[in-house]
């Protein structure tokens, strides 16, 4: 899945993701971030994510406007 980094704290690690496709927030899992080269995020900032049994987001990586697979790109 992708989407946009709609809030991030850096002090907590919470987090919410707006999916691209059906416009839904995910928070962030608490390992959101392992394994990825984020060590930090920002508001507006493209990621790739999966989304975890528990309907959060995880596995976090760097998304980009070419792969977006968005109507008009």
């Amino acid at each position: 899945m992708q989407g946009v980094i709609k809030a991030y704290d850096p002090s907590t690690g919470d987090g919410v993701v707006m999916c691209d496709t059906d416009l839904a927030d995910y928070d962030l899992a608490a390992d959101a971030l392992e394994g990825s080269l984020f060590r930090m995020l920002r508001q507006g900032q493209r990621v790739v994510f999966e989304l975890a049994p528990d309907g959060t987001a995880t596995r976090l990586r760097l998304g980009s406007e070419v792969d977006m697979g968005t109507p008009g790109h």
